[in-house]
């Protein structure tokens, strides 16, 4: 992703600044995903493995990046609390 746009990105609940979720991270979340277990924050399910992603600075929140856009909206944004192994 673009350095430039990911230094203006934030999260759009938080404010806190948006960066490259790694492949430790991606690995962990789309074990999640597999087991049925990933939800979103508006409660449906993530169905689809996750390519990338950008995570809040604090590591909470992480949203999914489609075709190299950033789907920044605050119900699809995907709680790491909810994966036990997730990367602190």
């Amino acid at each position: 992703m673009d350095r430039k746009l990911l230094d203006i990105l934030c999260c759009p609940v938080s404010r806190q600044p948006l960066g490259p979720l790694e492949a430790r991270g991606l690995e962990s979340l789309n074990r999640a995903i597999a087991a049925g277990t990933l939800k979103r924050v508006d409660d449906t399910a993530q169905a689809e493995p996750l390519k990338e992603a950008l995570v809040t600075r604090d590591r909470k929140i992480v949203y999914r990046v489609e075709d190299g856009i950033p789907v920044l909206l605050p119900e699809e944004g995907i709680a790491t609390v909810q994966v036990a192994d997730f990367p602190a």
